[in-house]
């Protein structure tokens, strides 16, 4: 694939020149050159410059829609020749929910790239939903999602299990029934992440099916991250809901604690999703590797 047009999808990606020349590891000015050559190349603008901020222009929208279907093509040519030759090339994409990016597939990541050298994997994260919504704009290859609900446009494969548990500080005063039920959570001061989390969603519908709904128990904040949750908990009486994988140093370190509580039972899957259709190219590499990676979860 013209280098010039990988530059263009990381500035339309990103929609800034300083982040796609970040992305890409080369200077502002060399991202702003070549993106002035393929305006010159094509006789069009590609882009709306008003200050800092810029947008696609209707013919900047045109490239950008070819240029992602050339993207995906080049790396199935990759892929296919790849097979042919035994040496594996190309780039990936990789989105992932906040939970996975941070305590699951950073290891699986670092073994594929063991595996595979030669194939340039990139990694963003943010919410399930937003996940979903790159997946959707083609601006990611595969997410890892944490949700239970599902879009119609996509589907979703199981990848590993994962359990959602009730965390204090150690010196928590509320830690210390170990008999705790979820009656008495309802009177807890209790710290949850924000609305769009994958995390979040599945407690809401489990509270609900239990008949403790969310809105019924004393949530005092919203936090945009399970970091924000683990840092605030030592310093706060109260309790919050986050993965059993996120927390395995703090309960090592003895500056969390897991609240058992009778009645509460969160399991969950943590699920690939990606465009309908059979795996190609070196989305069906890394699909594969992560269902035959023994993750230590």
């Amino acid at each position: 694939m013209d280098y010039r047009y990988q530059i263009f999808l990381a500035v339309a990606n990103n929609l800034s020149f300083t982040k796609a020349a970040q992305e890409l590891y080369i200077s502002q000015p060399a991202v702003t050159r070549h993106i002035r050559e393929l305006e010159n190349t094509l006789g069009l603008a590609l882009f709306n410059r008003k200050g800092n901020r810029i947008t696609l222009t209707a013919a900047g929208e045109i490239v950008y829609r070819f240029a992602q279907k050339t993207h995906v093509l080049y790396d199935e040519l990759q892929y296919e020749l790849g097979t042919l030759k035994q040496t594996f090339s190309g780039s990936l994409r990789l989105g992932a929910s906040s939970t996975i990016s941070q305590y699951v597939i950073p290891e699986v990541i670092a073994a594929f790239h063991t595996r595979y050298p030669d194939i340039e994997v990139s990694l963003i994260n943010g919410n399930s939903f937003e996940m979903e919504q790159k997946l959707q704009e083609n601006r990611i290859d595969l997410a890892m999602v944490e949700n239970y609900s599902s879009k119609t446009d996509l589907q979703y494969v199981d990848f590993s299990d994962d359990e959602i548990v009730v965390i204090a500080g150690h010196t928590c005063k509320f830690g210390r029934n170990v008999n705790g039920t979820l009656a008495e959570l309802q009177h807890i001061p209790l710290v949850v992440r924000e609305r769009g989390s994958g995390t979040l969603e599945v407690i809401e519908q489990y509270l609900k099916s239990a008949g403790y709904p969310l809105d019924r128990l004393n949530v005092i904040l919203h936090l945009g991250s399970t970091e924000a949750i683990k840092n605030f908990l030592p310093r706060f009486n109260g309790i919050g809901l986050v993965s059993v994988n996120a927390i395995q140093k703090e309960i090592q370190l003895n500056t969390l604690k897991i609240i058992p509580v009778k009645g509460l039972n969160i399991k969950r899957k943590f699920r690939f999703a990606y465009p309908k259709g059979p795996l190609t190219g070196n989305v069906k590499y890394f699909v594969d590797f992560v269902r035959n990676y023994n993750m230590a979860l």
